[in-house]
């Protein structure tokens, strides 16, 4: 256990640390409330998750709500250089064409298969970021110890970071702390709930402020007078000396 994550641990028993729950919902009210925020001012949050028993739940809960996900590995310069990411998605667009249009011809089978391969490594350690067309603007991190490349890297770039930490994780690197079991399944599965809820109830709002917004500009639309035009005004001119 690391020794910071004191505050945030109820008491020992048999050698195991126990999460004080009180913090664990404190933290999770705090990061739901900055995920709905941010999704309602229209940013991407990215969920960063690379352990094998969470992958898949990221990956699924990432759909959910329609957000770029890391389920694989952190690939180093993600956010701090990100042109460079783009670029190799813009390499794995290229591939993908290339293979549509399986035209053999023009390709030797050698260069081929190498094509496939190099079209598989980008797939599997960037597709789940494809879409996200610009730095996000917050991240969603299960276990801060093993991301903690991914959280050096938002933190350079000043985009908060909302992390599960079990009890041997280091709270500094963190903006907003959850505490709470980061291997149990369904301690994942719980947290990840309230989080992506919060996320679509800011996209719904969003959505909402939009509409409203656009209501607003058709009515102003309709109720604004047409300006005359300038033989309109001329004859009316005129038309008043003679008088």
């Amino acid at each position: 256990w690391n020794p910071k994550m004191s505050p945030y641990i109820y008491g020992k028993r048999n050698l195991i640390h126990i999460i004080d729950l009180r913090e664990t919902v404190r933290g999770l009210l705090r990061g739901m409330h900055l995920l709905r925020s941010i999704a309602s001012a229209g940013e991407q949050i990215l969920f960063v998750g690379t352990k094998r028993q969470v992958k898949d739940l990221l990956e699924g809960e990432a759909k959910r709500a329609n957000m770029p996900f890391v389920a694989e590995r952190w690939i180093g310069g993600t956010l701090t250089n990100y042109d460079v990411i783009r670029r190799r998605l813009g390499r794995l667009e290229e591939l993908e064409q290339i293979e549509a249009e399986a035209d053999f011809s023009r390709y030797s089978k050698k260069m081929m298969s190498s094509f496939r391969r190099e079209k598989r490594k980008i797939s599997r350690n960037l597709e789940g970021i494809r879409n996200m067309n610009r730095l996000p603007g917050a991240l969603f991190v299960i276990d801060p110890r093993r991301e903690e490349n991914a959280l050096r890297e938002a933190a350079r770039l000043g985009i908060p970071t909302v992390c599960l930490a079990d009890t041997d994780c280091n709270p500094d690197l963190v903006d907003i702390l959850i505490p709470a079991n980061d291997d149990a399944l369904k301690s994942v599965t719980l947290i990840m709930r309230f989080a992506v809820d919060a996320i679509l109830e800011g996209l719904a709002n969003a959505d909402e402020r939009a509409m409203v917004r656009e209501q607003q500009r058709e009515a102003s639309a309709i109720q604004e007078p047409r300006p005359m035009s300038g033989r309109t005004r001329g004859r009316r001119s005129r038309g008043g000396r003679g008088g």
